[in-house]
């Protein structure tokens, strides 16, 4: 069995500060939920939102899948995870935003490219990707000789606004995005830099959002 000591003191940890350090936290969240924003992320372990975002419990309603994707509106008898997730989110919860959090280096995204060639990607991961094969086929008409770590970055980006596009499908999703009480976000995390990029919908381009800390070279004499 493997050793799960690390996850154990870190409950210890959190139930100290959030039980111990941070009481009036604990006593609201017992109250219900009010998250701003809804995020849907990727499952990769390396992009967690609430850690990158140092956010406290009660911030964020977060659904991560395989490349943070999402399907277009669909009544059937089908289980619908994703679109329960944002119904719960945008009907219920009445979150004001909703950001796509995609990132570089997504294995979902990878798979995707492959099953151009013919790869099949799992008994379920190539059935799932497909959701974006719109985007992965735009990358190979449009750049058919760069190189397939380019073809993947720029389909990652990509991914994430025909997740955007599906998002408008849904009724209510639409009805308060035109009545201004609803914000849509494209986001994307470079995991080797740290920089985090978003879609302007004036420019049509991933524009940088947050860029690496970088100390300035008077706090870096200072700390030295």
């Amino acid at each position: 069995m493997a050793d799960v000591t690390k996850f154990l003191s870190g409950i210890e940890n959190f139930q100290q500060q959030h039980f111990g350090e941070n009481k009036e936290l604990a006593t609201s969240l017992v109250k219900g939920q009010t998250p701003q924003a809804l995020l849907i992320g990727c499952c990769d372990s390396r992009v967690d939102p609430a850690v990158l975002m140092d956010c406290d419990l009660g911030d964020l309603f977060i659904l991560r899948n395989i490349a943070n994707l999402v399907p277009p509106y669909l009544k059937n008898d089908d289980y619908h995870g994703v679109s329960s997730s944002l119904e719960y989110a945008v009907c219920y919860l009445e979150v004001s935003d909703i950001i796509i959090l995609g990132h570089s280096e997504c294995g979902g995204i990878e798979a995707l490219m492959g099953t151009a060639d013919g790869e099949k990607a799992g008994e379920f991961i190539g059935k799932w990707v497909s959701i974006a094969a719109s985007a992965r086929d735009k990358v190979l008409q449009t750049m058919p000789d760069a190189t397939p770590a380019k073809q993947a970055q720029c389909c990652e980006r990509e991914a994430i606004l025909v997740s955007l596009k599906n998002l408008m499908t849904f009724p209510w999703i639409k009805d308060r995005v035109s009545k201004g009480k609803l914000s849509l976000h494209g986001w994307y995390y470079n995991i080797s830099t740290g920089q985090l990029k978003y879609y302007n919908q004036l420019t049509g381009e991933f524009e940088i959002l947050v860029k690496r800390y970088s100390p300035s070279k008077h706090q870096t004499e200072k700390e030295g």
